[in-house]
């Protein structure tokens, strides 16, 4: 199996920095080392709402994580690599974006059912102050904020992080590389040649409450591929580069902590983004060049993000929430959507488990019951209702992949397929349901540096599903429903 040279270069300096260290064998007595193993299943069904053949998921995957960690004083380093085989091209991973693979000429971004990659590998510093939460991290390394909403990604970056009892603080910048997949030789489009810059910072002003402001600027100069008479387009051609920042506050009462123990929570954010963006021109309609190769654009917009939840006794909570971005906002291209906004451990999609909204031209509102026994169980259950915020314009999600297909009119065949245009003036996107259920069997030991990396330090069983209805806004002629639903076993040796 050939590798990429960012593949072999990840490998390579993985082993050295944690075979560098004198002390390796006696840290692996004290379970520096291990495997986890997740067993996922996938069942997905029209995720292009019927409007084109096949798509459809049903497999199950095999997904083994070997990681090892080392600390010697102030210094550590840390590697997780990655083995997946699969019955049919599936998710087994939360950070996995749907989108993630794309049609090309060359195939050197198409997901496979087999591959090998590297997760994690970096070297931490922690000797710059006394406090045990802070650390510098350089590496490929697990970036993620409370929200989901800014960060929850495997990226190489430079990253500081304090966090005390009455200040938490990220700083750093990133910028991606390689996927470090066997499968996956390029990258998207939209992360070549982008750097990321960001900050964050929140106080704990009196106990359990919290404010903080936070930003990030992405510096985007990737060559740009520009439109070519007789040429094919090819789906990872960079079109687009710019410089857009976005700055935001926060408050909560620590409401993504699952075991906090507040009657009633509460979250909220307001985030501004400005920025300037150059766009290549298409051809002409007659197949020449245009007089402009590229367009240039300033870009502006804003979001904002609220829920309160409320404990009715030590097991049950409910709670509502609603976001809203407008027309022209969007996110950074680092996050998950994913958090534990419904007071369980386990961490669930703000936007959707099947649509999986992102915050771009659309409003949400949410409503969500959630049950947790000690360790042992967790469920939600949770209702989400979209529209648009301008009917006139797109939205975003990387869990529908609607098209509009050109045939031949004579003998019907598809001549080729673009992304369904929603239609003009309706707003009503859809509504959804999402059932998520966990039953944890252990407490594992893990070194808390690791919090960041492994997400539940436990063997589980979880079911995540859900029910997506489309709406109005998508027309008359798809289907009425769209599911996507997991099982995934875990356990960490």
């Amino acid at each position: 199996m050939k590798l990429n040279p960012f593949v072999k270069a990840g490998i390579g300096l993985t082993f050295a920095l944690l075979w560098s260290c004198p002390t390796l064998a006696a840290m692996t007595e004290s379970k520096n080392f291990g495997l986890e193993v997740k067993l996922t299943g996938q069942s997905e069904d029209d995720r292009d709402l019927g409007t084109a053949g096949g798509g459809d998921v049903n497999g199950v995957g095999l997904d083994l994580r070997p990681w090892i960690y080392g600390e010697s004083g102030a210094w550590s380093a840390y590697a997780m690599g990655q083995a997946v085989t699969s019955t049919d091209i599936i998710e087994t991973d939360t950070l996995q974006q749907s989108d993630g693979a794309q049609t090309t000429d060359s195939g050197d971004r198409e997901t496979k059912k087999n591959y090998l990659a590297m997760r994690e590998f970096w070297v931490g510093y922690s000797g710059f102050t006394p406090y045990p939460g802070e650390i510098l991290k350089f590496g490929r390394q697990r970036l993620r904020n409370d929200d989901g909403q800014w960060r929850d990604t495997n990226i190489e970056a430079l990253n500081w992080t304090f966090d005390t009892t009455l200040l938490r603080a990220n700083a750093g910048v990133a910028e991606r590389f390689s996927e470090y997949r066997t499968d996956l030789k390029e990258l998207a489009p939209k992360d070549k040649d982008r750097l990321h810059a960001y900050a964050d910072a929140a106080y704990q002003w009196t106990p359990g409450q919290w404010v903080g402001i936070r930003g990030h600027h992405t510096h985007d100069d990737g060559k740009l591929d520009y439109a070519e008479p007789g040429v094919p387009r090819d789906s990872l051609d960079k079109t687009e580069n710019g410089d857009i920042s976005w700055i935001g506050l926060t408050a909560d009462s620590d409401a993504y902590n699952w075991r906090n123990t507040n009657t009633v929570n509460y979250w909220g954010s307001i985030t501004g983004m400005s920025g300037d963006r150059d766009t290549v021109n298409a051809l002409n309609a007659d197949g020449t060049r245009p007089t402009q190769a590229k367009r240039s654009d300033d870009i502006s917009g804003w979001a904002a993000d609220v829920g309160v939840r409320l404990r009715l006794d030590p097991q049950w909570q409910v709670g509502g929430a609603y976001a809203r971005a407008s027309a022209d906002y969007e996110q950074n291209g680092l996050e998950s959507n994913r958090s534990n906004y419904t007071g369980t451990r386990s961490r669930v999609h703000r936007f959707g488990e099947a649509f999986r909204g992102e915050m771009n031209n659309m409003q949400t509102a949410t409503l969500f019951g959630s049950w947790m026994v000690n360790d042992e169980y967790d469920a939600s259950l949770i209702y989400h209702k979209f529209w648009r915020v301008d009917g006139n314009k797109p939205v975003g999600s990387n869990g529908i992949n609607a098209v509009e297909n050109n045939t031949d009119d004579v003998t019907g065949a598809i001549l080729s397929s673009t992304s369904l245009p929603l239609e003009d003036g309706n707003k009503d996107l859809g509504q959804e349901m999402d059932l998520v259920v966990t039953k944890y069997f252990k407490q594992g030991l893990l070194p808390a540096a690791l919090s960041q990396s492994i997400d539940e330090p436990s063997a589980l069983v979880r079911f995540r599903g859900g029910v997506f209805k489309p709406g109005d806004a998508y027309g008359s002629q798809v289907d009425s429903y769209m599911h996507r639903a997991f099982i995934d076993v875990i356990w960490r040796f």
